[in-house]
């Protein structure tokens, strides 16, 4: 937040400061809060190197392979976040609120190996995390092959190439026809995903300048050296360009009033 505003309000408008900042943190602006001191869509976007979808991941041992049979559970599993923020809580509680889906959010966690280390102990059964680190990094890439997880639901528009056989929410929301201010909602709360890591700079930074950035990102994206130490370290990249993450910050911020009121039910407020 602090890195946001000063991007937009302090920083010359000559594209040569540069933020890298969460992508979800528009959600701020959306429901008002006071710390907020810029406009989303009126920031310079050069690129973002990835994508973040989430995918929803749970122990093999628990009866429910799919997320329909989580519908009927008896007793809701257990599943661990950071807190009331962040895609790695939305992507649950979006399951609740369009599916019927329940599932006991265990909240407080301090980072993705602490979440990983319940799971392993049968403190919680279930997590959201990133789609790449999930297949790319331990220990969920072993905990895949042993079987000892399975995914149920990815938070992108379109399934992840390495996980073709598990379902979008979108899809699973489209089967149960789940109605058209939820799947709004839906958009708001998972396009941070779909924004990734986002490089930004001040508004006004002059047209020509935003150009030259933003060819300087693709051309970075797609140097030899950087792919090939990208695939050493088994990560994935999923470049987005500049007027892709323009245009989708412009769109997460025009929603009624009535998705924004979900919005802060699904934050607690």
């Amino acid at each position: 937040m602090i890195a946001a505003n000063y991007v937009y309000n302090v920083a010359k408008p000559d594209g040569l400061t540069l933020g890298f900042v969460n992508p979800a943190i528009y959600i701020d602006q959306l429901i008002g809060a006071k710390e907020v001191k810029f406009d989303w869509a009126k920031f310079s976007w050069i690129g973002s190197p990835e994508q973040i979808d989430q995918v929803l991941f749970m122990r093999s041992d628990m009866p429910y392979k799919t997320v329909e049979a989580l519908r009927t559970a008896a007793e809701p599993p257990r599943c661990a976040a950071l807190a009331r923020s962040g895609l790695g809580y939305f992507l649950p509680k979006l399951l609740e609120e369009g599916l019927g889906v329940k599932l006991n959010m265990v909240l407080g966690y301090g980072g993705g190996g602490e979440m990983n280390l319940a799971i392993e102990k049968g403190e919680v059964h279930c997590r959201a995390g990133t789609v790449s680190a999930y297949v790319g990094r331990e220990p969920t890439r072993t905990w895949i092959k042993s079987g000892f997880v399975r995914a149920l639901v990815q938070s992108g528009e379109k399934r992840y190439p390495k996980l073709p056989d598990v379902p979008t929410i979108y899809e699973l929301m489209d089967a149960n026809k789940t109605g058209d201010e939820t799947k709004r909602l839906a958009r708001v709360l998972l396009a941070p995903g779909d924004l990734g890591r986002p490089i930004i700079s001040s508004p006004g930074v002059p047209a020509e300048r935003i150009k030259t950035l933003r060819e300087a990102f693709t051309k970075a994206m797609n140097d030899p050296a950087l792919i090939a130490d990208a695939n050493k370290r088994k990560w994935d990249l999923d470049p987005t360009n500049g007027d892709r993450l323009e245009a989708t910050a412009k769109e997460v911020m025009v929603q009624p009033r009535e998705v924004i009121e979900k919005v802060k039910k699904v934050l607690g407020q």
